[in-house]
C-alpha cells in the first residue's frame, strides 16, 4: 500500500480534488488514515450485507473505488449472489480490477464505469452500499440517485449508507472538526496537509447533516431506518425496503 503524501507538496486550488491516477494510487492509505474506525466500518458493512444478501440477486457497491468492500464480500456472500462495483473513476476501477484479480475473486464481480449523476441503474438488488459516496453526488441529484436505489432494491433489501456529515449545531461542529483533525494528525498528517486537502475538497465533498440524510431516505420510500455507526462527523445508516 502506497503512503498518502499527496498534499505534502501538491499545489491545490479550491475544489480541485479529483479521483485521478495520483489519488487512486494512494487511496487505500488515505481512507485508512482519514476515516475513523475505517476497518471496523468495513467489517460492519460486510456483516450487514451478508445478513441481507439473497441468492440470485445482486449486491451493488456504488462508489466502489479500489474494491476494498467488494473484496471483503466476495468470500462471504452466497455464490449465487453477483457483486457489482460502480464508480465514475476509471483509475479507481483499474485499481479495483487488479486487486480483485490478485485475490482470485474477479470472476465474482462485475465492474461498471458509471456517472451517478446521470446513468445509475439498479436492478434485482438485495443490498446496495454507498460508503462515503453520496457526499460527492451533486445535492440536486441526490434525491434521484437514492430513489433509483430504492426502486432497484427487492422487497426486504437494504441500503447501507456511510457519510461524512456536519452537525446541526455550529458550536459543536467546530469541536467535531477539530477532533477529526486531531485524529488525522495522530495518523501522521500535518496541519498543512489537512488544510490543503480541505481546500481541495471544498464544493466537491458536500456533507449533509445526519437528520437530512434520514429525511432523504424517507422521501425516497424507505420506512425502516436506523443508525449503526456514529463518530463525531461520520455516520452509518441502514435503510430497509419493506
Amino acid at each position: 500500500m502506497l503512503k498518502d503524501t499527496l498534499f505534502k507538496t501538491l499545489k491545490v486550488e479550491k475544489g480541485s480534488f479529483a479521483f485521478d491516477e495520483k489519488t487512486a494510487a494512494v487511496f487505500d492509505d488515505m481512507l485508512a488514515r482519514s476515516v475513523p474506525f475505517y476497518s471496523e466500518i468495513q467489517r460492519m458493512i460486510a456483516e450487514l450485507a451478508v445478513s441481507f444478501a439473497r441468492n440470485n440477486s445482486d449486491i451493488y457497491d456504488i462508489g466502489c473505488s479500489t474494491g476494498v468492500t467488494l473484496l471483503n464480500l466476495a468470500g462471504r456472500v452466497p455464490k449465487q449472489t453477483r457483486l457489482i462495483g460502480i464508480d465514475f473513476s476509471r483509475e479507481m476501477l483499474k485499481k479495483a480490477k487488479a486487486k480483485l484479480k490478485k485475490n482470485g475473486v474477479l470472476e465474482r464481480c462485475l465492474l461498471r464505469n458509471v456517472d451517478l449523476n446521470r446513468d445509475l441503474e439498479i436492478k434485482n438488488a438485495s443490498v446496495a452500499i454507498m460508503n462515503l459516496t453520496l457526499q460527492f453526488v451533486s445535492p440536486s441529484k441526490r434525491p434521484l440517485v437514492v430513489k433509483k436505489i430504492y426502486n432497484g432494491l427487492n422487497r426486504g433489501g437494504c441500503l447501507i449508507l456511510v457519510e461524512k456529515i456536519k452537525s446541526n449545531v455550529p458550536e459543536l461542529e467546530r469541536r467535531f472538526v477539530e477532533f477529526y483533525y486531531d485524529l488525522k494528525m495522530r495518523n501522521h498528517y500535518s496541519r498543512l496537509e489537512i488544510s490543503k486537502k480541505r481546500e481541495a475538497l471544498e464544493n466537491v465533498l458536500i456533507p449533509y447533516t445526519h437528520d437530512a440524510n434520514i429525511k432523504l431516505l424517507k422521501k425516497s420510500g424507505f420506512k425502516l431506518i436506523d443508525g449503526f455507526f456514529r463518530w463525531y462527523n461520520f455516520s452509518g445508516i441502514i435503510a430497509v425496503k419493506k
